[in-house]
């Protein structure tokens, strides 16, 4: 596995973070044998999030679960995010909703703190002084060590750190071979050929690598924003073919090779993935040890239908 010490943040993370969404369909045993299976193929970064299942069931099942794995808490770290209130259909940054939704997280993984929490898409009428205030209380609680942001564009974040005394570590945004707009845009820059030349994030990335904020790349096996993998799809036989061959010549799956394309960036992103099939998570760890070239990076890029200009 390859690991980052995040910049004024949790140190020694695995590159490869196992994500939770979809544990509240497993049983205890089951969802024990992912998060071990995970942590023995060197994953130790667990993303969560308050929205995920009914009630916060993705982190309720963990902590059942986490018990049978023989793990210390210590061994580990424990990232959720908050914001998302599907059941009031809104956005919601308010001091209120951060500090109930924080002690919520906790009481449901059965931990004292979170290692990281991350504001989860933004709250249209975020009040950053609220935000502040929220931080300030959690941390001096000992509830949460450090904070980050899913989903934000730069001037968000800027508006944030005039008043968050925190560091933001973390911004938790899309990003797939597939759904690279967090790439693409500077290649077609000033191009009226194409809309791809439109920025749609703000330059994101670049603004991230400045200011020292750790990239997390959600959905990196995924095309569209929820519209399945690309891996083995009809609809994208040149991306597979490509992919298929590197696989071949470096012995591991196709998705290994996507995961091993984003992990190939200097930005150092962390890659989630959301499987929660244990030979799945065992195939896909084999990306921290692939080493792909500048041209194999090319290769994969141009074929999941990218042009140079």
């Amino acid at each position: 596995m390859k690991y980052y010490n995040i910049a004024n943040g949790p140190q020694h993370v695995s590159a490869i973070v196992q994500g939770c969404m979809r544990m509240p369909a497993l049983s205890g045993a089951d969802a024990a044998k992912v998060i071990r299976t995970a942590f023995d193929c060197g994953i130790n970064f667990f993303d969560h999030a308050t929205c995920y299942g009914e009630n916060g069931a993705a982190e309720t099942r963990f902590a059942e679960a986490f018990p049978l794995t023989g793990l210390q808490r210590s061994d580990i770290f424990i990232q959720s995010k908050c914001g998302i209130c599907p059941e009031r259909q809104e956005f919601d940054w308010t001091k209120e909703n951060i500090l109930a939704s924080a002690d919520d997280s906790l009481r449901r993984l059965n931990t004292d703190y979170l290692d990281t929490l991350l504001l989860h898409r933004p709250d249209l009428l975020f009040d950053p002084a609220e935000v502040a205030e929220a931080f300030d209380a959690l941390e001096k609680a000992g509830k949460v060590r450090f904070f980050g942001v899913s989903n934000l564009m730069p001037m968000q974040i800027e508006l944030l750190k005039k008043y968050v005394k925190q560091p933001l570590v973390i911004n938790q945004v899309q990003l797939s071979l597939e759904q690279s707009q967090l790439i693409d845009q500077p290649l077609y820059m000033n191009n009226k050929a194409t809309d791809m030349s439109v920025s749609r994030d703000g330059c994101a990335l670049d603004f991230c690598r400045l200011h020292d904020i750790t990239v997390q790349a959600w959905s990196p096996l995924q095309f569209g924003m929820f519209g399945g993998t690309f891996i083995d799809n009809p609809d994208f036989p040149e991306l597979n073919k490509a992919l298929g061959e590197l696989a071949e010549r470096e012995n591991v799956s196709k998705s290994a090779i996507a995961i091993a394309w984003i992990l190939r960036h200097p930005a150092n992103m962390q890659a989630i993935i959301g499987t929660m099939n244990p030979a799945h998570i065992k195939d896909i760890c084999a990306a921290a040890e692939v080493q792909l070239s500048h041209h194999d990076w090319y290769a994969l890029y141009l074929a999941s239908g990218k042009f140079l200009p």
